[in-house]
């Protein structure tokens, strides 16, 4: 999958520096531990001065989001111009039945120049996100090695 890992090499340069942990989620991650789904895009989850550093210095386009029903983050932003585009959220909350949940990944396992949330909380994760395509990427992973 050529076009995922020159983005996710773009992902590693960029934030090379970055001041806080940061991890790859969603479609991305599920393939890196294995799992055999298409990916879109590259979805980081990082913190706040290093999302901004990151939009700040990308040189190609981008598109600021705001909160939907189901998602917030502050900020959030898709970045056009790697191979996919990317899409950067620091502050991600998902809606739940009682309120907002914040996503907050506790573990950070390294898979290349990236890292992801380790298998278990990925699942937990993808599980919280409740769409369709999250719930296939879990069964996909449950069925998986690992």
């Amino acid at each position: 999958m050529a076009p995922l890992a020159a983005t996710l090499d773009v992902v590693a340069e960029a934030l090379r520096d970055a001041r806080a942990p940061w991890w790859v989620i969603g479609s991305a991650a599920a393939w890196l531990h294995g799992a055999a789904t298409t990916v879109d895009d590259v979805d980081v989850l990082l913190g706040g001065d290093d999302a901004r550093a990151m939009i700040a210095g990308w040189t190609g386009r981008v598109t600021l989001g705001a909160a939907g029903e189901r998602f917030r983050s502050s900020p959030i932003a898709r970045l056009s111009g790697a191979a996919l585009p990317i899409e950067v959220m620091t502050g991600l909350h998902v809606r739940v039945a009682d309120g907002w949940r914040a996503v907050a990944p506790a573990t950070r396992t390294p898979v290349g120049r990236v890292y992801v949330p380790e298998r278990g909380e990925l699942i937990a994760i993808l599980t919280l996100f409740g769409r369709q395509k999250d719930r296939h990427r879990v069964e996909l992973l449950r069925a998986g090695p690992g």
